[in-house]
């Protein structure tokens, strides 16, 4: 199955702790389904200190399953993504305005 989202895209939250809040995917993981994203389902992991890094308490954005995002279109809205083929190439469009993302 084609990947309806994809690193960089921004995404709003439907479901969760993070209800509606918005950001930009850092990384996907197609297989389990689920998706970093700067900001969101912020959890602390503590760092052992290193000879670059000071250790500590630090905040990590976690993963959250892709069925709870939902791609932003160019009026800051919630929609869903559809495929269809342009000049031969196969393109992500949203549904609500049509336009390609």
């Amino acid at each position: 199955m084609a990947a309806k989202l994809r690193k960089g895209d921004k995404v709003v939250v439907l479901a969760g702790k993070d209800k509606g809040k918005e950001g930009a995917i850092q990384s996907v993981d197609p297989k389990a389904g689920k998706a970093v994203v700067e900001g969101i389902n912020v959890a602390i992991r503590h760092q052992r200190q290193t000879q670059t890094n000071q250790g500590g308490r630090q905040p990590k954005a976690m993963p959250i399953d892709l069925s709870n995002l939902s791609a932003l279109d160019k009026n800051g809205k919630a929609t869903r993504v559809g495929f269809r083929m342009e000049d031969g190439k196969k393109v992500r469009f949203a549904k609500t305005t049509g336009e390609v993302l």
